[in-house]
């Protein structure tokens, strides 16, 4: 599970020089971090809080949505390429950069910091498999209660009246039980299989929509690009904000997507930095392939997203319906229904355990190699071996779901955690695409610096990140982080 790369770059040795592919059919069978990413992204944010941004406020954000899949990518390919020529993942670059530090350097803590809140997301998935299989298969909970009845009376009538918590445990020890057993390519075929499956229903139902009473005309596509969002309420705003934190390149993604580079061995193929032409070579032909990593999940990932946002925006919010709590799922259904007629519920059902269950596996396997490095960064630990790396894997392997289970037993509310990480996420973009600027002109090797043009690209992204999150932050504190407080300590009936 662990690789030497992950940690010191001088494990980057002349035996796993590999040339790069020089045709597009060859690099695209080399493409994969990216594809991991879009496993992680198209869940949560996109199924949950996209799709209710949509039935709320209509096609108003549809702008906004494009903006956040596309312009994050520009600082995900700038830390992949730092991490191709150095050899270094995310927090171990970080915590060399000059600043105030804490055992480790403070940008490490922030990342640990917005680790404990994205938790919450980890819970919405949870929670959101656990409405998906008790909808689809709701006898299974009644008769457990009925089990219990007799011996466990207290127990039957929690079943009774949280009839998704079962699932939710059970998705949560099935999560664990699958990263332990190290089974991540036999569950990423399947998966990734079913959630091509559901995105691909999901394009349908959009193409659809106009012969089923539910027509998406040029007006709404004017004012998805009107930018009214400064016309609209300030708790529009706040929904906007954790919106674009989550959706696209998340902070999170951004932080895992160098692990997944190195654990691919794209860094292991450029071999060590030299002065020879042949490393400058063979760095720019896999930065070709991490172009095209980057930018091929993002189309998956942006078509998904969009397709989302418009069910919402058309079949829900003009039947008024909002996706919330305990009945986040039902409601959510009601986008396939009207299409597909009433049969396509359950199909819709198992493309959610699908999206949210690989979600939350992904999730939680680029968490735990985080945590990993970061107690040892922070001092907590020592690793005299792999082996003791990936002790720290496992357990976290098995407190994240875990963790995340605990949550929603206790709040219940999957829309809520994911705006509560949404907004930690947002808050944190404009740090890691600044830490990015520092990376790119003052530690990235000169010979492999990308075109003037794609700076001019870095620097409208990290202007625009910065200046979203300068606008929403009072917004958001004001109307979504204290209703959220008041919910953590009134936990959801």
């Amino acid at each position: 599970m662990a690789d030497n790369t992950l940690h010191d770059p001088d494990a980057l040795d002349e035996a796993n020089i590999a040339d790069p592919p020089h045709s597009l059919w060859s690099a695209f069978r080399k493409i994969g971090p990216g594809i991991i990413l879009a496993g992680s992204i198209i869940g949560s944010g996109e199924l949950l809080l996209t799709t209710a941004l949509g039935a709320k406020y209509g096609f108003v954000f549809l702008w906004l949505i494009l903006f956040s899949c596309v312009i994050k990518v520009f600082v995900q390919i700038e830390l992949g390429r730092y991490s191709l020529s150095s050899g270094l993942p995310t927090l171990t670059a970080l915590d060399r950069l000059p600043g105030p530090r804490f055992g480790a350097h403070w940008l490490v803590w922030w990342w640990f910091i917005m680790l404990l809140i994205t938790v919450f997301q980890l819970g919405a998935m949870v929670g959101g498999v656990g409405q998906a299989m008790n909808l689809a298969f709701p006898r299974v909970s009644v008769q457990l209660a009925e089990g219990c009845e007799s011996w466990a009376p207290r127990l039957a009538e929690t079943i009774r009246t949280k009839p998704e918590h079962p699932w939710a445990i059970v998705t949560a020890i099935a999560a664990i039980v699958l990263l332990l057993s190290g089974g991540y390519k036999r569950i990423e075929r399947v998966t990734t299989v079913l959630v091509a499956g559901v995105t691909l229903v999901t394009v349908a139902c959009v193409a659809l929509l106009p012969g089923m009473g539910y027509p998406v005309g040029w007006s709404d596509i004017q004012q998805g690009f009107s930018f009214e969002v400064l016309a609209l309420p300030a708790v529009a705003i706040a929904a906007a904000f954790s919106t674009f934190g989550i959706t696209g390149v998340g902070a999170s993604e951004l932080y895992a997507y160098p692990y997944w580079c190195l654990e691919k061995g794209y860094a292991r193929f450029t071999g060590p930095c030299t002065a020879s032409p042949d490393w400058v070579r063979r760095a720019r032909g896999w930065m070709r392939v991490m172009y095209l990593d980057s930018w091929f999940s993002m189309v998956v990932f942006t078509v998904a997203t969009v397709s989302f946002y418009v069910l919402g925006a058309t079949v829900l919010h003009r039947q008024g319906l909002v996706p919330e709590k305990s009945q986040m799922i039902e409601t959510l259904s009601n986008m396939y229904v009207p299409t597909f007629g009433p049969w396509t519920k359950i199909v819709f059902l198992i493309g959610v355990w699908a999206v949210l269950f690989k979600t939350l596996y992904v999730a939680s396997a680029s968490n735990s190699r985080l945590t990993a490095d970061f107690l040892s960064l922070a001092g907590f630990t020592h690793y005299e071996t792999d082996a003791d790396r990936d002790r720290w894997i496992r357990r976290c392997c098995i407190g994240y779901p875990a963790l995340g289970m605990l949550f929603y037993l206790w709040w219940r509310d999957p829309k809520g955690m994911v705006i509560l990480g949404g907004f930690v996420q947002a808050a944190t973009l404009p740090i890691i695409a600044g830490a990015t600027m520092y990376l790119r002109y003052r530690r990235t090797d000169p010979r492999i610096a990308p075109s003037k043009l794609w700076d001019a690209c870095l620097w409208i992204a990290f202007a625009t990140i910065s200046a979203v999150a300068l606008y929403a932050v009072p917004y958001w504190v004001l109307y979504d982080f204290w209703p959220a407080v008041s919910a953590w300590f009134a936990p959801v009936a």
